[in-house]
């Protein structure tokens, strides 16, 4: 009876993998490639990889035959619901490899290729989720391996024009001790939520660490974008609303504010440290499926002036404002040039107090 149940869900797992490009079982969703236009982070449309099905078969059967029956049962409700579950660690040996045809993977890179990502080709192209274990820990000898703790980092075709160095003061940390002495609680972003050019809603207060943002998510805490009413009858925007999903996870981190995106189709993305803000237009950014991206740099924000950017420049914000569009993309490579324009997006405002 043991080897049956541990056989079924090694079974179930590969049946579970994540599809190759070209197969017809893949996600339309999650597809990526066609023209880049503006869009800066976009993961590689290579094929996969060396080794065929059968070899990476028998290695993948291999492999999960040597994890205990309680891994496995995570592994798979990671898989299944495609990081839609909260789901614990995974920790397996970091050091362990695996080779595959002619090239040799360590164990959590190689379950990351078979579970989410089969054009995989490095741990440099990868981020740990904060939420992750083994987040911020370097080199430990038993590492997180669940692929749902992991994101793919959004590479820009360019490194930003040099920054000038401005006397202003963007998104200092606030002094938490002062704040509990006198009864606040602090608060590092809010966030609203519009649909065109009406907020639906209230304003969102950020206190944790890590926000959710979805439409519908299993087992989801946080800011649900479902629960809200609207009075917009668009069939576009009722569309797009729909397709939010799982939507995208905020976190403040050490080096900056980062955005993943949980959902199955595209967000777009504008912000200063992105991009050169002396220019006349900000670029908006296109972050797929499972990417991750630094939507707001702290180092670079402490440089900055306020963008000349039509958009921003006519908000009457303190602090300072990240635009955040699902599905939908605009500015200059899209028919929509303002993101009042766009079906269903946010505004994330910092708290500079």
């Amino acid at each position: 009876m043991f080897r049956t149940k541990r056989s079924g869900l090694v079974r179930r797992l590969w049946r579970s993998r994540a599809p190759v490009e070209g197969d017809g079982d893949a996600d339309t969703g999650t597809r990526v490639g066609g023209n880049a236009g503006c869009c800066l982070g976009k993961p590689g449309a290579s094929k996969p990889n060396p080794g065929t099905e059968a070899e990476l078969k028998a290695l993948t059967y291999s492999i999960l035959k040597k994890i205990k029956e309680k891994q496995l049962e995570v592994l798979l409700q990671a898989v299944e619901s495609r990081g839609g579950a909260r789901t614990p660690c995974l920790l397996l040996p970091g050091k362990a490899d695996a080779r595959l045809g002619q090239h040799s993977y360590p164990l959590p890179l190689l379950l990351y290729k078979v579970f989410r990502w089969p054009d995989l080709r490095h741990s440099s192209e990868l981020k740990r989720l904060s939420c992750c274990e083994s987040y911020g820990k370097i080199n430990p000898e038993l590492v997180c391996c669940n692929p749902h703790h992991m994101s793919r980092l959004c590479e820009l075709e360019s490194p930003p024009p040099p920054y000038s160095r401005y006397p202003t003061d963007f998104l200092k940390p606030p002094d938490s001790l002062a704040l509990q002495e006198r009864g606040e609680q602090p608060h590092w972003c809010v966030v609203a939520y519009w649909e065109e050019k009406t907020r639906v809603g209230r304003l969102y207060s950020v206190q944790e660490p890590s926000l959710d943002i979805f439409y519908d998510l299993p087992q989801g805490t946080g800011f649900c974008l479902g629960q809200l009413s609207s009075d917009n009858k668009s069939q576009l925007v009722q569309m797009v609303r729909a397709k939010i999903g799982y939507g995208i996870q905020l976190s403040r981190e050490p080096d900056g504010v980062w955005v993943y995106n949980r959902s199955c189709y595209p967000i777009f993305i504008k912000s200063a440290t992105l991009d050169n803000p002396d220019s006349r237009t900000l670029l908006v950014h296109k972050v797929f499926p499972g990417f991750s991206i630094k939507a707001f740099d702290f180092e670079k924000a402490g440089s900055l002036q306020r963008p000349n950017d039509h958009e921003f420049s006519q908000q009457p914000r303190t602090g300072f404002t990240v635009q955040i569009s699902f599905v939908k993309g605009w500015g200059q490579c899209y028919t929509r040039q303002f993101i009042s324009s766009c079906p269903c997006w946010l505004e994330v405002i910092f708290n500079n107090r």
